[in-house]
């Protein structure tokens, strides 16, 4: 099975019960998006996307407390993509637009050097992510205590993935995973056993091209209803994953309760500021679900419960130009990815 037509050929003669598999990185979902992936797959197999899109899970109770802090008269600093993430009472783009100091970003070092250069402000880095980018916050706090600047602080919405994949374990609805290379990169290939054997459920890591895509699919179809784990993407990926970005999790970050949209409140499944960093803690604790607007299926999307265009405002009411819910607004998002693909998904 080394050619995409032979991958192709094994997919298609699969004749055994329906598989709904999981791309849990919006990354994935973007490859299998302007691959046409899903139109090349038998009935029988449903690729369905997953909580990967650290933005999407923002909760609402996040933006509006970002959106109080800059009305406070702290500068905000923030990713592009989550300036335009609604709370229940507006984005952080509207907070600007009243002449608050909202800022945006390509790392926290960013947000760190705006602190640097404003002694007089409290400058709020928004730590969204997984394991991936926990890391470069960490290291942009190291790097503030080392100049001595007091005046940065992180509120953060950091994720640990493997609690919410045990999440939907539980719920039974998914046959198999593709796990996400990116995070995999981090917490190691390994990880993935113990969920794979207490669910009996096949978890392969993949890298990030169309090729890569099927061969996972091809892996997770032949260990389907097994306890399998595999990987790969053994050039990127190592079994025990990356011990400094690991090591410098660990000294900075404690695992607790956090919200994520579609899976509500979810046991140690965030990052927060240890004890000992509190005084660099902008108020992360306790930010659960806050206001959603009920039409929104945003949740159900994350879960893999719709696929975008069922939900009742996808096109319309909901676009890019005009996004209700984070999954429209982020450019890993499902809905934005499947909106802008078009006519690739006619579901």
């Amino acid at each position: 099975m080394t050619t995409v037509e032979g991958m192709l050929k094994l997919l298609r003669a699969y004749d055994g019960p329906p598989l709904d598999i999981m791309e849990v990185c919006g990354t994935h979902t973007a490859v299998a998006a302007r691959s046409g992936l899903r139109s090349l797959l038998p009935q029988r197999i449903r690729l369905i996307s997953g909580p990967g899109c650290p933005v999407c899970l923002a909760a609402p109770a996040y933006i509006d407390k970002l959106c109080a802090l800059a009305q406070e008269g702290c500068i905000v600093a923030s990713f592009g993509d989550l300036l335009k993430v609604r709370g229940s009472g507006g984005s952080l783009l509207d907070a600007r637009a009243q002449g608050c100091a909202v800022e945006m970003v390509a790392s926290p070092m960013d947000a760190l050097a705006i602190a640097r250069h404003n002694p007089q402000r409290t400058v709020v880095m928004a730590a969204v992510g997984f394991e991936t980018t926990a890391p470069t916050y960490a290291l942009a706090l190291r790097s503030a205590q080392e100049e001595g600047i007091g005046n940065f602080r992180l509120l953060t919405a950091l994720k640990r993935l493997l609690p919410a994949l045990e999440a939907l374990c539980a719920d039974g609805s998914v046959d198999g995973f593709i796990a996400p290379g990116h995070v995999a990169a981090i917490i190691g290939s390994d990880c993935f056993t113990p969920l794979a054997r207490r669910f009996g459920r096949p978890f392969v890591v993949a890298g990030f091209t169309p090729e890569n895509m099927l061969a996972a699919l091809c892996t997770i179809v032949q260990k389907a209803h097994t306890a399998f784990a595999g990987n790969l993407y053994a050039e990127v990926v190592r079994p025990a994953g990356n011990a400094k970005a690991l090591a410098v999790i660990e000294a900075y970050f404690e695992p607790g309760e956090a919200y994520w949209r579609g899976l509500t409140q979810i046991p140690a499944s965030g990052f927060y500021l240890k004890d000992r960093y509190k005084q660099y803690d902008a108020g992360s604790r306790g930010l659960h679900g806050g206001q959603e607007r009920g039409d929104c299926r945003c949740g159900d999307v994350l879960t893999g419960r719709l696929s975008p265009v069922q939900c009742p405002l996808f096109g319309g009411v909901c676009t890019p130009q005009n996004a209700v819910g984070p999954c429209m607004v982020s450019a890993e998002g499902a809905c934005g990815i499947w909106y802008r693909e078009g006519a690739a998904y006619d579901d």
